[in-house]
């Protein structure tokens, strides 16, 4: 057909020569598995050995720490940022006692970190937005003045208890309990006279034991304590049967023990006067520095400030206790915590409550007696009989504020461990890497979460570990401008500069 074509003029048209193929330059060249085989290229005669290692998806994060925990639902306050996920971080104590998939069985708080890490201001930013959610605050006692300025925001001024200072607080007052007394069954009264009487014996306890004999505490063991509670019951009018008990002072029992009258020498089972007298020597002697001491006219007299429980935030300043030492702000914490743990012994239907405690260690170091109160507040943190409830927020610079109430292995050390068990929620700041340490030793975090502790968590304030029941969360706190204002804590600092 070509030939036929090209006779009359005409040629077909050839097919084109496609063209070689260029082949592209390689990005990367592969590796053998062991490397080239030549100097200086990582050749290896062998393989290397595998590990091979199995888990579960909760216990991952500990190893491989871009494995973050589970996350936690978006209920309650939005703390920051979750630097694993990625995600917002949200705090809901309350919240998270109620969920089945969320492992915390308690809403109490524990926060460790070294001053200056953002402590303050993680605490201060969590009370402030839990009240849209219905939550009030109480500060039983605010040694450094650090939540003045959040109350007067809220449009509540704090009451200021000290020397020459007008408020009075009564450690003994008998709280809602005792309202409506004259109406109450046999049965009821009685069960409320449990509940005062046991609560004042522990202050008094605790106020006892903070008595030194050289470097012994003062003892308060079963005699002082039945003392104690009949005179207490006699004072009150509750010996004698009376309709309607009568509130008592320290000031009170301390003249009563002073001057026994026949009834408590008989219901005590004292022969004589001067018996009772020779054997309680010790216990009015430490009751007496208490009533004429440093701290006198400060905790022996009538409440004499009502509480408004509707206001967002109510506070007691004690930094005009600071020049009396750290023994007598440790007294006023006790007597706080005690007249406290009264106002809140019967509470509304969904009455809900943040507690914050800074300074624990100076009421700790008082003896067995103050750990053992601390430890009766954590655990009413559901509330009475159902009715409420209070998020203990307690502020620590580290471990061994626990560990040094007492001498290694005594009681009150082996009840200060025990209370770490009393608050499923840790926040775990910047610490050093001895503080560290011991952290680790105490809650078992393993070397990725100590390592974020005594790095990480240094490197900017309102970062911590959050250790809520077995899993940890990588949180940075975030403060809105407005906030960060209200819980500056520097500024004696800064005015000095």
């Amino acid at each position: 057909m070509s030939a036929l074509l090209a006779d009359f003029g005409h040629d077909l048209p050839t097919t084109p020569t496609p063209a070689p193929p260029v082949k592209e330059p390689a990005l990367w060249r592969h590796a053998p598995r062991r490397g080239a085989p030549r100097r200086g290229r990582g050749w290896a005669a062998a393989d290397a050995p595998a590990s091979t290692w199995r888990m579960t998806s909760d216990q991952a994060p500990v190893l491989w720490p871009f494995i973050s925990a589970p996350s936690l639902p978006p209920t309650g306050a939005l703390m920051g940022i979750d630097q694993l996920s990625g995600g917002s971080f949200y705090c809901d104590p309350f919240g998270w006692v109620l969920r089945d998939d969320v492992p915390v069985t308690n809403p109490n708080i524990f926060q460790f970190a070294k001053p200056g890490t953002g402590k303050s201001g993680t605490t201060k930013s969590f009370c402030n937005r839990m009240m849209p959610f219905g939550y009030r605050t109480l500060i039983l006692g605010d040694p450094k003045d650090e939540y003045e300025a959040l109350c007067r925001a809220h449009g509540v001024e704090p009451f200021v208890v000290g020397p020459g200072m007008a408020t009075r607080i009564n450690p003994l007052a008998m709280g809602p309990l005792a309202h409506g007394w004259d109406a109450l069954s046999g049965e009821e009264a009685r069960r409320r006279a449990t509940i005062i009487f046991g609560r004042w014996l522990t202050l008094v306890r605790g106020l006892v034991g903070s008595m030194r004999i050289g470097q012994d505490h003062v003892p308060f063991g079963p005699d002082e304590s039945d003392v104690v509670r009949i005179g207490l019951q006699i004072l009150t009018g509750y010996a004698a049967g009376d309709t309607q008990i009568r509130e008592t002072t320290i000031p009170e029992l301390w003249q009563l023990l002073h001057n026994p009258t026949p009834d408590l020498l008989t219901r005590s089972r004292y022969d004589t006067e001067r018996q009772f007298l020779d054997e309680t020597r010790l216990l009015r002697n430490a009751l007496g520095q208490l009533v004429t001491g440093t701290l006198a006219g400060l905790f022996d007299a009538h409440t004499n400030i009502e509480i408004d429980w509707r206001a967002p935030i109510q506070s007691l300043s004690l930094s005009r206790l600071d020049p009396l030492g750290d023994e007598a702000m440790g007294i006023a914490l006790l007597c706080l915590n005690s007249w406290g743990r009264g106002l809140r012994e019967i509470a509304e239907p969904g009455d809900l409550r943040i507690v914050v405690r800074d300074e624990v260690w100076k009421q700790m170091r008082l003896g067995v007696a103050a750990v053992t109160s601390f430890d009766a507040d954590l655990r009413l943190s559901r509330g009475m009989a159902g009715k409420g409830g209070d998020i203990q927020f307690a502020n620590l610079h580290k471990p061994s504020d626990l560990l040094s109430v007492g001498d290694a292995g005594s009681q009150a050390t082996m009840i200060a461990k025990d209370l770490l068990e009393l608050a499923d929620i840790k926040i775990l700041g910047g610490q050093k890497p001895r503080v560290a340490d011991e952290l680790e030793s105490m809650l078992g975090l393993g070397p990725i979460a100590q390592s974020l502790i005594s790095g990480w968590a240094m490197q900017g304030k309102g970062r911590a570990l959050w250790s809520v029941g077995d899993s940890a969360y990588k949180v940075q706190t975030v403060l809105h401008p407005i906030e960060r204002d209200l819980f500056y804590t520097n500024d004696a600092i800064a005015a000095a500069l």
